[in-house]
């Protein structure tokens, strides 16, 4: 659907054209183009550094060429997740987005709001013909998704920027000072497959229709975990009788909370009565507890073809404590900054099955040493099952300077422009700001954008009047930028 025909133009016409192409992290040969090309065809300098990150600068407009340079950044991937009754292929086709009031969404499957507006937003300036402005340098990133790995590469020297205003925060009455670090911990074991049991039955058990989210933005939500949820029944099982574990299948991605899982186990048939039993109780107890925060939940029980090899029922029991004790959702809450998420960990994916298991977590907090103690916890869970963990992806969290001038001038411009005081705060998600900060030390940041909900999740979507107010700020914050110190 082509969005041009709503206002701001200039934010939709774009978001269209970019939602055409796809853009998975480490997948961004063909987004990168399209944004090369978008730049060149401006007539405007454009850069693709080593690792595929994009600069474009745009000189100041008449009468604003004294101003302080500014960057305007964003990332150019996107998470791809879809339903699992959606029939959608990521690599080759554009999303496929509608209207609903005043809301735009996508036809089961994530809409790319997160960060594409602030994609298309940047477009609109870059192409625009009559918006004052300052000397701008649009600075586009790759890879925030799944490792930071755009930011991270960024070399010094690129940039002459005072200020760079990155346009990933998902609250429209927010300006983001703050952020958490990050890192990734992995564990992976191998075991021996057997033979299933004499006299089995085969059931395969489906966890499915949660509400997941951003397990940065939204671990404090208390929704369900569909990995732990599917282990709490498992293992709640197996405590009480003896089941073999064919295959689990949990999760995605690692930024996003799980939300559906399915698991293939045996039981022997002497059980069937006390297993179904069981299970349908677990059922009622988890749908119970969690109908607020995943009113749709659904766990369903099927029958099975009956597999050739499985993991024995001890190594599963042992397999099943490791994933029950390993820390998932909020850490610590920070002592600093009221209702803020200090340290979290995301139980986000579970493999098992032919002879090998992986399991993989996205650690975060604000705090580089509680970080790596949450991290440690993870990886002692493991360990006692002498499974092979390792750590990657590590990004540094974001300091926030309440003091910056930009961050002045967009509180006193935001109570000006809207009649309330904004929210100036630090967030649990990870943004490319703290990275940044390294090679660009000298440049003040802040992070704002419009209302996105749902992001990491099918049911993302982002708030047209949210977009048209957050294009009205941008515009006036523009237009104050100061004189450049030298």
């Amino acid at each position: 659907m082509n969005l041009a025909n709503i206002a701001p133009q200039e934010i939709w016409e774009n978001f269209s054209k970019l939602n055409a192409v796809p853009r998975a992290s480490k997948k961004e040969e063909r987004v990168i183009k399209f944004i090369e090309d978008f730049g060149k065809a401006l007539n405007l300098p454009t850069y693709t550094d080593k690792v595929g990150n994009v600069i474009i600068k745009k000189p100041a407009t008449p009468g604003m060429e004294n101003r302080a340079v500014v960057a305007l950044q964003s990332h150019l991937d996107m998470v791809h997740q879809k339903n699992s009754d959606t029939n959608f292929d990521f690599d080759t086709q554009g999303i496929d987005m509608y209207v609903d009031g005043d809301w735009v969404k996508a036809k089961g499957t994530t809409l790319g709001a997160d960060n594409g507006i602030g994609v298309a937003t940047i477009m609109g300036l870059l192409a625009s013909t009559n918006i004052p402005h300052p000397p701008l340098e649009a600075l586009f990133t790759i890879d925030e998704e799944t490792g930071m790995t755009g930011a991270l590469n960024l070399q010094p020297g690129l940039l002459n920027a005072k200020m760079m205003l990155n346009l990933d925060t998902e609250e429209d009455n927010e300006l983001t000072i703050g952020c958490a670090g990050g890192i990734d911990v992995t564990a992976e074991g191998v075991y021996k497959e057997i033979a299933p049991l004499v006299n089995t039955i085969a059931y395969a058990i489906f966890v499915k229709g949660l509400t997941g989210g951003h397990s940065g933005m939204d671990i404090h939500k208390g929704r369900g975990n569909a990995n732990k949820l599917m282990n709490r029944i498992l293992l709640s099982i197996a405590e009480q009788m003896s089941i073999e574990i064919a295959t689990i299948d949990g999760g995605s991605l690692r930024n996003a909370i799980p939300r559906e899982s399915v698991a293939t186990i045996c039981v022997n048939e002497n059980s069937k009565n006390a297993f179904e039993q069981l299970f349908h109780q677990l059922i009622s107890e988890i749908k119970e507890e969690n109908r607020i925060t995943d009113p749709l939940l659904t766990i369903e029980l099927a029958n099975a073809e009956t597999p050739l090899q499985v993991m024995d029922a001890a190594t599963a029991l042992n397999f099943l404590r490791a994933i029950a004790v390993c820390p998932n959702g909020i850490y610590r809450m920070s002592a600093a900054i009221n209702d803020l998420v200090q340290s979290s960990n995301n139980l986000a994916r579970i493999e098992l099955g032919n002879g090998k298991y992986s399991v993989k977590c996205l650690t975060r907090s604000s705090v580089n040493t509680e970080k790596m103690e949450v991290a440690q916890a993870v990886k002692s869970a493991f360990e006692l099952i002498q499974a092979k963990v390792t750590y990657g992806g590590s990004y540094p969290g974001w300091t926030p300077n309440p003091n910056a001038t930009i961050v002045k001038l967009m509180s006193e411009l935001y109570e000006n422009l809207f009649h309330e005081k904004p929210l100036v705060n630090a967030c649990h998600a990870g943004l490319e700001c703290g990275i940044l900060n390294g090679p660009y030390p000298e440049i003040e940041m802040i992070s704002f954008g419009p209302t996105i909900r749902g992001a990491h999740s099918p049911d993302e979507k982002v708030s047209v009047s949210s977009v048209q107010k957050f294009w009205k700020y941008l515009l006036e914050t523009l237009k104050q930028i100061p004189e450049s110190k030298g």
